[in-house]
């Protein structure tokens, strides 16, 4: 893995904290999900930032109850030891009704530091 350029990896090579974190957003499990951050770090989605692990938080209680969706696991890549990409794609009653969304991570001390969601 040279000049930063991501590399396709399987999806069950993504570090374990990541899958803690995917798999408590989907089912919706605020507490498992929040305890995979930094206490400083940043959620960026749908152009808004959240900063901080209080800011997350209600952030992950809205996103749980905002829309019903299906979402699936399609890709992931891997940058660098600390930076990774899951691609999502998802079905529901949000505008548009599917989208694919990469999940950009950056992990620190085996936590999340950064997690940007965007198309």
């Amino acid at each position: 893995m040279h000049d930063n350029q991501p590399r396709t990896i399987t999806p069950d090579a993504l570090p374990e904290v990541i899958t803690r974190y995917l798999t408590a957003h989907h089912s919706h499990d605020t507490a498992t999900a929040i305890a995979v951050f930094t206490d400083d770090a940043t959620v960026i989605d749908d152009g808004n930032t959240y900063q901080g692990t209080a800011a997350i938080e209600r952030w992950l209680d809205r996103t749980a109850t905002e829309f019903n969706y299906t979402i699936h696991l399609t890709g992931a890549q891997q940058t660098d030891p600390a930076h990774y990409i899951a691609t999502h794609h998802l079905e529901g009653n949000f505008p548009g009704g599917t989208v694919d969304l990469r999940y950009q991570f950056t992990l620190n001390n085996d936590l999340i530091e950064h997690l940007a969601i965007e198309p």
